[in-house]
């Protein structure tokens, strides 16, 4: 079973499903620029990888430090922005990634980081 650990700043709630798209005037959306240079960089941690090639669905295991419990964010509300970056990155449908929340760790000296599991369907 192939399994990738990667570990990423976390820049905030600009990733948070509530947050990362922007509304256009003409009705449509966009991705926030922030949540943009975000994306592109966990797409070049996990692209050496190969996720595209694993047996499917992906597991996803999302684990968060963070400075106090006022800063830290739902888990599962930052899945659509980072699983739409796994997609762009290897073309793998969200449909096929399993989201899963881990744990909280609370770090006041330390920069925030989410560490992300991906792991290959073992079936």
């Amino acid at each position: 079973m192939r399994e990738a650990k990667i570990m990423i700043r976390y820049p905030g709630s600009v990733i948070s499903v509530n947050h990362y798209l922007g509304r256009r005037k003409d009705g449509g959306v966009y991705v926030k620029r922030e949540a943009q240079e975000f994306m592109a960089e966990l797409g070049w941690l996990v692209k050496p990888y190969h996720i595209e090639d694993w047996k499917l669905p992906l597991e996803v295991w999302c684990y968060g430090k963070f400075k106090d419990k006022r800063s830290t964010p739902d888990l599962s509300n930052l899945s659509k922005c980072i699983n739409d970056a796994l997609q762009e990155v290897s073309e793998v449908n969200d449909q096929y990634i399993l989201w899963h929340d881990g744990a909280i760790v609370l770090k006041e000296d330390e920069e925030p980081t989410l560490m992300l599991i991906i792991r290959e369907n073992n079936a």
